[in-house]
């Protein structure tokens, strides 16, 4: 059986940055510490630190041990407090990974039903790149995940996609820039500076295409995972983007941006990735039938 001790031991460590500094955390001598955590490294039968010259850094199961641990006390934490608290009834955690391409106001509109649930529902949202968001799919530690691409062709990850909808895109830009391109959508694009998705986005590779097949000769100025920071470049006035026709309205509200015009040839795509072939998850069911009935207007076929 895991010796929790030991865990708590090892993530003090992990956390403080050394030896000494979690010792003084808990009130143990150095030498009392680094014994408690040789032990735990020999039971399991891996290392869990490597010295860096004076520096302990954490190794792959390390890594991996520490961020396990973090959830595990974190899970003691919410048991006491409902226990403390007299909770009759424990709140399901919903764990979402967000692929970064994905806009964060589609992911929002595609969430938001589920804090509205009967059931209260935690919802615990990580960002990453698809493949290692579909990695913690795997081992269950994501419940599902939101992409702009179904499951890569000959992954060994098991896991199903669910298209959820697919939009047309908007060409967005500040007001200075926009006022600088002349003629009429899409004449106006000829020459513009663009932020581009990161190569992780479908849209990568199938913006520049319809750019070519119109004529149009952009500048990419900047190429963005994130999809946030790269509307902050456009807010600035960097280059003009692309953002889903279903999100404009959004946009339009929190950012100072125009619209420049808008395009159904190219279309971004958006599904929800499972381990199950069937959604048997409430909140992901509720994600499944708010896409399908309000958030995008053309459903994709199911696959």
């Amino acid at each position: 059986m895991l010796n929790y001790k030991h865990l708590h031991y090892f993530a003090s460590i992990a956390s403080s940055g050394g030896v000494t500094r979690a010792a003084e955390r808990l009130h143990l001598t150095p030498q009392t510490l680094s014994g408690q955590v040789a032990q735990f490294e020999e039971r399991l039968g891996v290392a869990l630190f490597r010295r860096v010259g004076r520096r302990l850094e954490l190794t792959k199961a390390g890594r991996l041990a520490f961020s396990y641990a973090e959830e595990i006390f974190q899970t003691g934490a919410e048991l006491e407090d409902l226990l403390k608290n007299g909770a009759e009834e424990r709140f399901i955690t919903f764990r979402v990974g967000i692929a970064d391409v994905v806009p964060k106001f589609i992911a929002y509109r595609l969430l938001a039903p589920v804090l509205g649930l009967p059931t209260a529902v935690r919802l615990v949202c990580q960002e990453d790149r698809l493949e290692r968001l579909l990695a913690d799919l795997a081992i269950h530690r994501l419940d599902m995940v939101l992409a702009d691409r179904p499951m890569p062709a000959g992954t060994v990850i098991k896991g199903y996609s669910h298209p959820l909808g697919e939009s047309g895109v908007a060409f967005m830009a500040a007001p200075a820039l926009a006022a600088r391109l002349t003629g009429g959508f899409p004449n106006c694009l000829d020459g513009a500076p663009l932020l581009l998705p990161g190569r992780d986005s479908a849209l990568h590779r199938t913006l520049p295409r319809w750019l070519e097949r119109q004529g149009k000769r952009v500048r990419i100025v900047g190429e963005f995972d994130d999809s946030a920071l790269m509307k902050v470049f456009g807010e600035a006035g960097a280059g003009m983007f692309v953002t889903p026709t279903a999100s404009v309205p959004d946009v339009m509200a929190h950012y100072k941006l125009v619209k420049l015009g808008e395009t159904e040839e190219v279309r971004e795509q958006f599904f929800l990735i499972s381990a199950e072939r069937r959604l048997t998850h409430p909140a992901a069911q509720a994600v499944s039938e708010n896409a399908h009935s309000g958030v995008f207007t053309s459903p994709l076929p199911a696959r």
